[in-house]
Formats: structure tokens, C-alpha cells, sequence
């Protein structure tokens, strides 16, 4: 999404004041670290701003590659993330430095973005009185791997997005929830920041704090990121697991916080296992059969539409995102529901293993 250079030079002229940090949480993002950060040196430079890399124990490469760009940019600072998830990465750098910062730009080193990206999200905050910017997303393959091809094509697509605000086209809007991005640092203190417990969903949970105390939120229509995609469905499964572990974490919370579409994936898992007991009543496998037509066709169509044969698979990534993320929000609750009720309780929270790049 390209805006005209005029547009954007009357933004800059008018971004709002105060210091900003662009924070980058990463865990083994050697394949992608480079590109991230010599993208955002330039509004890095303009802006007087220092990238902050909070890096959670990386055993790839990562720190040693962020080390040695930071010795050629002063502005690159590389730091120890102990408690090695995304939500902690943020909060570390707000509670070191947030008494120096007017504005926090969250960036995930698993994207592309724009070179104008920051200098875009500080002019429209300014523009829509926004104390939260967050920007729409487009999944792109990073190789020729016809599986990640599939899996973008899900992604950018209604069936396996849900109709999420910011994975969808269209000009900008406020909003409950989107991709986050630039955030005005006192409101993000004031709400408390990120919620530490949660490994996923950390984003849509501060999201509802921010607008139950009145910020406003803008999906903004001016800039969007590109990002990568899991590269086989092995890898999609965990990753939207999670998220519906995330989402059913969230929920507990937030007991508002789910929309209609979430209960139709929340009916996945129980009708699935249902197709268990097909055995004794073959009818009880209809559900499933169905919602899997249902899956496989939409991604013939979309295939079909795009005239690209190579994404036909496109609706079995479907597939297992909506699964995966069901099997997940159910896992979670009834995680919780037995430490609630101290019968066979584990203790802690659902493991959350690293996601497979």
C-alpha cells in the first residue's frame, strides 16, 4: 500500500512530539533480523530514536549478528530478555527507558516494513488523537515452498482470517483490536503494559484494558506490514494453537472479549471429537465432514479466482489454523478449570515451547 510522497511529507510535517523507541522482541530470528533493523535505520536517524532488540536467549546467531550491527550504529541497542517473551521484551524496555519516551513502536522481526513506517504511524496518531496506531497485515512468503504458499494465501484470505480488521483492506478506522504497532507510552503505563502471563494474545488482552479506560485506537489505512508465514502446516498448528490458548486466557479475563465469529471455531474441537465415536453412529462424522468441504472448497475457489494453481491447498491451512485454534482455546480452559478446582492441578501454565521457524 503505497501512499503519494506529498501525502507523506504533509504527515511528517506534522507528527507529533516526543521521543520514540522501536522495540523488536526476538528468539532466533537469524533469517530475518537484518532486513528488520536496516529498514527502520533511516526513520531511526530522522526520528533521534534507538532501536531496542530484547532478545529472549537466541541460540541461532541473533545476538551475534544485532552485536555486530550495533557496532556500526550507535542507535541499535541489544538486550537481555530473561523472561524471553514478547510481552516481557516491551515491558523491559518501558520500565529501563519509558521515562525518556513519548511513543513505543512494537516491531516483529518476523515482517517486512515500509522504510517510511514510523514517520507514517507518528503522523496519523497525531492526525486521529490516537493513543494506539495498529496497522493491517498481509502474510507473503518468504521462499518458493508451495506449502508457505498455501499457508499465506489462508491467511490473507476471509475463511482463514475470520475477517479480522487487520488482516482485511480498506481506509483507516478506530477499532477494539489490531496488529499492534506505535503506542503512546503513557497509556501504555498507565493500563500497566502487557500482562505478563499471557504468551499469546498478550496484544488483544492490553487492547481491552486500553479501551475499557478510554484510549482510543486507530487502525490506520495509510501504511501496512508484510508478514512470513509458518512454513509447513506442522508449524501452523503450534502457532495457532497457541493462539487460541491465548484467546481462551484472554477470555477468562475479559469474559466480553469474544465476537461471533469465535464461536464458530469454538465449536470445532468438540464436534471433532464427536467423529470419535463414529464407530457406534456413522452420522456423528457429518459435522466434521462438512466443515472440512466446506474448508477444501473455499480454497479451490479462492485458487480458481486468483488463477493460481499451486495455492489449491490453501483451504486445508485453512483447515488446521480453525482446528488448531479451537483444540487450543479448549486445552486452556479446561487447563484452567482444573487448577481452579485443585483436582489433578498442574501447576504453572500451558508450556509454550518456541515456535518453529
Amino acid at each position: 500500500m503505497k501512499t503519494p510522497q506529498k501525502t507523506l511529507q504533509q504527515f511528517a510535517a506534522n507528527a507529533p512530539q516526543g521521543r520514540i523507541a522501536f522495540v523488536i522482541p526476538t528468539l532466533n530470528e537469524a533469517r530475518h533480523i537484518r532486513r528488520v533493523i536496516t529498514a527502520l535505520l533511516g526513520s531511526a536517524e530522522c526520528l533521534e530514536a534507538r532501536i531496542f532488540v530484547a532478545d529472549g536467549g537466541s541460540t541461532d546467531g541473533t545476538r551475534d549478528l544485532v552485536a555486530q550491527m550495533a557496532s556500526q550504529h550507535p542507535r541499535i541497542v541489544l538486550l537481555h530478555n530473561p523472561k524471553r517473551q514478547q510481552a516481557a521484551a516491551v515491558n523491559l524496555v518501558v520500565a529501563q527507558y519509558g521515562g525518556q519516551l513519548g511513543w513505543i513502536l512494537r516491531v516483529d522481526a518476523h515482517a517486512d516494513y515500509p522504510r517510511d513506517y514510523a514517520d507514517v504511524l507518528l503522523a496519523e496518531a497525531d492526525r486521529h488523537q490516537a493513543d494506539s496506531v495498529v496497522v493491517r497485515m498481509q502474510a507473503t512468503p518468504a521462499g518458493r515452498r508451495v506449502m508457505e504458499r498455501n499457508i499465506a494465501a489462508a491467511q490473507n484470505a476471509l475463511f482463514g482470517n475470520g475477517g479480522s480488521a487487520h488482516r482485511g483492506e480498506g481506509q483507516g478506522r478506530y477499532v477494539d483490536h489490531g496488529h499492534h504497532a506505535l503506542m503512546r507510552v503513557d497509556a501504555f503505563r498507565s493500563v500497566g503494559g502487557y500482562d505478563e502471563t499471557f504468551s499469546h494474545a498478550e496484544d488483544v488482552e492490553l487492547d481491552q484494558r486500553l479501551v475499557k479506560a478510554g484510549h482510543r485506537i486507530w487502525l490506520t489505512g495509510a501504511t501496512e506490514i508484510s508478514y512470513y508465514p509458518r512454513r509447513s502446516l506442522t508449524q501452523l498448528a503450534l502457532q495457532y494453537y497457541r493462539f487460541g490458548a491465548g484467546r481462551s486466557a484472554n477470555f477468562r479475563k475479559h469474559p466480553d472479549s469474544l465476537q461471533k465469529r469465535h464461536f464458530i471455531l469454538l465449536s470445532l474441537a468438540p464436534i471433532a471429537l464427536l467423529g470419535l465415536l463414529s464407530p457406534f453412529e456413522p452420522l456423528l462424522t457429518m459435522p466434521t465432514a462438512l466443515w472440512l468441504f466446506a474448508c477444501l472448497t473455499a480454497g479451490v475457489l479462492t485458487a480458481w479466482r486468483s488463477r493460481q494453481a499451486e495455492i489449491v491447498l490453501c483451504g486445508l491451512a485453512g483447515a488446521v489454523m480453525q482446528l488448531a485454534w479451537s483444540c487450543g482455546f479448549w486445552g486452556r480452559a479446561i487447563h484452567d478449570a482444573l487448577q481452579a478446582s485443585d483436582i489433578h492441578a498442574v501447576p504453572g501454565r500451558l508450556p509454550t515451547a518456541e515456535d518453529e521457524k
